[in-house]
């Protein structure tokens, strides 16, 4: 579906559901450079199982117009407005990576609106190598090889998708190649200059869920921890054998993480 937020159109997959006024929403927020089809597993199952799902293209990203915004704290404080469009008082939240930063940033500014929130590879602060934010800015190639080799853990860059015929690494470097031009860049000066996160963590209010990944090299599991111990009601899991790109690499363990935390068996 598409709809107008701040005089721009945003993307948001659905799930191919309708939306329901007596059902909870869900909200995915993807990474840098990426876009809502990093969800597609996840997405998809909760939109049929009794949820709202807007797994989002951020501005300047995928299939929604504008440009970049330029920090988290923007990003955050868009989500609400995202919210409002649909029409939904409040709503669950789901991010990685960057998009854990953004949604951490709204869960704890927006405490009322924010029923859960889950953070999938997770960092704060979120470090960003002068190599890597130089490759971004002036040889966009180079940093999406660089980012794709360090996202998958060794043994899935040689292949042990769950899905025959797909290929991780290769559809992974193809959707940075279709990111808008100088998103990566914009994105990853937003983690860089994002130094709240501590902070944040202190005011969340809602349930929240950790899930990291072992083998990360992109948000190493020590810049977790420090999150989950400010966090109040958080629980913490850990895919031992994943890297930083865990929905593609873990898909069912997410889901099922996912399903416990947001209590969807026990509500059906």
């Amino acid at each position: 579906m598409k709809v107008m937020v701040n005089g721009a159109v945003v993307y948001a997959y659905t799930g191919t559901r309708p939306r329901q006024a007596t059902h909870p929403t869900l909200v995915f927020v993807h990474g840098a450079a990426h876009d809502h089809s990093v969800w597609a597993l996840q997405s998809r199952y909760f939109a049929h199982h009794g949820w709202n799902v807007l797994a989002l293209d951020l501005p300047g990203h995928g299939r929604s117009a504008g440009d970049a915004l330029p920090t988290i704290e923007a990003l955050a404080d868009w989500l609400p407005a995202v919210l409002d469009a649909v029409g939904a008082g409040s709503a669950a939240l789901v991010g990685h990576s960057m998009g854990a930063l953004v949604v951490l940033q709204c869960a704890a500014r927006y405490t009322g609106r924010i029923t859960h929130l889950a953070l999938l590879g997770p960092a704060a602060p979120m470090e960003v190598s002068d190599v890597l934010l130089d490759a971004a800015t002036n040889d966009e190639q180079v940093a999406y090889e660089l980012i794709n080799g360090w996202s998958f853990s060794a043994g899935k860059q040689l292949g042990g998708n769950q899905v025959p015929g797909m290929w991780m690494t290769g559809n992974a470097l193809r959707l940075l190649e279709r990111a808008h031009p100088l998103a990566l860049a914009t994105d990853l000066m937003a983690c860089r200059r994002y130094l709240s996160g501590l902070e944040a963590a202190i005011a969340v209010r809602c349930p929240a869920l950790l899930l990291i990944a072992g083998r990360d090299l992109m948000a190493p599991a020590k810049g977790a921890v420090s999150l989950a111990e400010r966090i109040p009601h958080s629980e913490v899991i850990t895919l031992p054998g994943s890297g930083h790109a865990l929905m593609a690499e873990e898909p069912d363990a997410v889901l099922d993480a996912l399903k416990a935390f947001l209590a969807i068996d026990r509500a059906r």
